[in-house]
This record gives structure tokens, C-alpha cells and sequence, in this order.
């Protein structure tokens, strides 16, 4: 029997998956987030990570690296060459050997597409737009922040919601729901307990407002809320011109273009009106044709697709 391993890892955490040869999960494990801009100790910090879940999941299964016949990970931040190599040989100096390493929105097509072809879009804690094309050519669009004018992962629409909120209580511009909603969530009673609860996103509190506040977005989006739909329209516009782009600069065969939809953001919080918005942006930018999957296997189920297809002799 031989093994496999996968690993998928985020800002937040990082999963490591054993596969049998039947493509079968035999073992899991987790260790904290291992994107490297994210980290102190930037790649090395990455790599001790690393290191330390593979021998932590070995360990669990009660194998050895001499069991495992390739290792595939699929990395947030490694956006570029030269963090790719400067990982890869961090961890083939650790004694990792028979592997390699993609951006992880490489491994959500190869989880999600049913060619083995196609676009991915991740919202989620960030958000990148990724495709493999039918010839195998890979390009990675946004992944920069706001750098490459990334939006409608969860971090950009909690910023989107408080700007609104703080438009209508200190500005005036346009009412919104989502300030009673973001009142009444934290016991909020001026705009001034408003202004303070600013200081909360640099303090342990920071992921309860910012989920507070992406479901007070969700939740105002769904009643028609005009702030929420204007945000709701730029994401979706930034969304459409990101696969538009894809399809135009590479090669897909075939009726339809695949698009996989992966994150919290697309999957856990879908939203009819935000995918609905995407599809109509797209349709207007592009003639092609597209298919939304919505990935509903673990993106690590992409390591152990691509290995099997590309790295094991059949």
C-alpha cells in the first residue's frame, strides 16, 4: 500500500491529510495557520510549522516519511517564485523529500472541477481567483489584499459594513439596517460607543465583531438594504472581472468553463443574491458559458486529485 499526504495551509490554520492509493483520508492532523506573511519568523516560522504537522501526522498514522510516495501542499502566500523556493528548500533542508508546493487555490480546481480544468474563487478569510487551464497553464489573479483590489472575503466585507455604518451615524449619507444591527449585537448606545468599538478589531474581541458584522451585512443584504447592495455590487463586480479575466487569457476547452467557488464566504455564508450577482456580471462581460460548482469536499481532497494525476505512474 502506498501513502500520499496533502496539506492545505491558511492564515489560521493548516490541515494535513494521509491518503491511501484509493484516495482515502487514513489520517489527519492540525497545526496553527502557516502562510509565512502572516508569521514572525516569516518562512522559517512557515517551515517549522510545516515540519511539524507532517511528523505529527506520521506519528499519528504510525508511518514514516519512507511510506509516503509524494507530498503535495497547497499554501497561502505563496504567491511567487521566490516564496516557492524559499520554502522548498527550507523544507527539503528539514529532510522533506518527493513533494511540492502550489498557491492553495491551485488545489481547490483540482478538489472542485470535474475536467480537471477550471477557475477557482475563494472568499474567505482572503480572496484569490485561480485556474488551471485545459492545457495545464496555471495563473494566480488577486491574493495582494487590497494591493490587487481584493474584495468579498470576510475581512473586506466587515470593513465594507462599518464604513456604512459609520457613513450613517457620523456622516449621514445613506441609512442603513446594519446599524441597529451592530448596536444591539454590542450594547452600543451613541456614536461615540460606536467610534470606541473601533479599538476592539486590534483586541482579542477582533473575530466576534468582524463576524458580527459580516452577518449583519448577510442579514441587511437579504432585506434589500441599499448600503448592503452597493457592497454587495462591487464585490460581485470585482468577482465577475476576475474569472472574465481568466477565461480571457488562457485556454479552455470545451462548452463551459468550469467555476469552482471555495471559502466561508461562498460556501458556509452563501448568499442566492451575491451568486446571482456574479453570474449576471459575468454573463454581461463574457459570450462563454460557465458552470458554479460549490466545492463541498475539503480543498486538501485536491492534493491527493493532482498527485494521482500527475506525480504517480499508473
Amino acid at each position: 500500500m502506498s501513502y500520499y499526504i496533502g496539506v492545505d495551509g491558511g492564515g489560521t490554520k493548516t490541515y494535513y491529510a494521509l491518503f491511501n492509493e484509493n484516495k482515502e483520508i487514513v489520517a489527519d492532523y492540525k497545526t496553527p495557520g502557516s502562510n509565512h506573511e502572516n508569521l514572525e519568523g516569516s518562512f522559517d516560522e512557515a517551515a517549522q510549522i510545516i515540519w511539524e504537522g507532517l511528523t505529527g501526522l506520521l506519528r499519528e498514522a504510525g508511518k514514516t516519511l519512507e511510506d509516503v510516495g509524494f507530498t503535495l501542499m497547497g499554501l497561502a502566500g505563496v504567491d511567487h517564485p521566490f516564496q516557492h523556493d524559499a520554502l522548498f528548500e527550507r523544507l527539503r533542508a528539514k529532510g522533506l523529500k518527493h513533494f511540492e508546493i502550489f498557491n492553495d487555490g491551485f488545489i481547490v480546481v483540482k478538489a472542485g472541477s470535474i475536467s480537471g480544468a477550471a477557475i477557482g474563487l475563494n472568499n474567505g478569510t482572503g480572496t484569490c481567483c485561480n485556474a488551471i487551464d485545459s492545457t495545464g497553464r496555471m495563473l494566480q489573479l488577486a491574493g495582494l489584499s487590497e494591493f490587487s483590489g481584493d474584495m468579498g472575503n470576510g475581512h473586506w466585507i466587515a470593513t465594507e459594513a462599518y464604513r456604512a455604518i459609520y457613513d450613517d451615524v457620523y456622516l449621514g449619507i445613506l441609512e442603513t439596517s446594519m446599524t441597529g444591527m451592530y448596536f444591539n449585537r454590542f450594547d452600543l448606545h451613541s456614536r461615540e460607543d460606536f467610534l470606541s468599538a473601533v479599538s476592539a478589531f486590534e483586541s482579542e474581541d477582533a473575530e466576534d465583531h468582524i463576524r458580527a458584522l459580516i452577518d449583519c451585512f448577510f442579514e441587511a443584504l437579504e432585506d434589500g438594504d441599499e448600503a448592503a447592495m452597493q457592497i454587495l455590487d462591487r464585490m460581485a463586480e470585482r468577482s465577475a472581472r476576475l474569472i472574465v479575466a481568466h477565461a480571457n487569457q488562457l485556454q479552455f476547452d470545451g462548452d463551459e468553463i468550469e467555476v469552482v467557488l471555495s471559502g466561508s464566504i461562498l460556501t458556509k455564508l452563501p448568499s442566492k443574491k451575491y451568486l446571482d450577482a456574479i453570474r449576471e456580471k459575468v454573463a454581461q462581460y463574457s459570450a462563454r458559458k460557465f458552470c458554479f460548482i460549490k466545492l463541498d469536499v475539503p480543498p486538501v481532497v485536491g492534493c491527493i486529485n493532482w498527485i494521482m494525476q500527475d506525480y504517480v505512474q499508473q
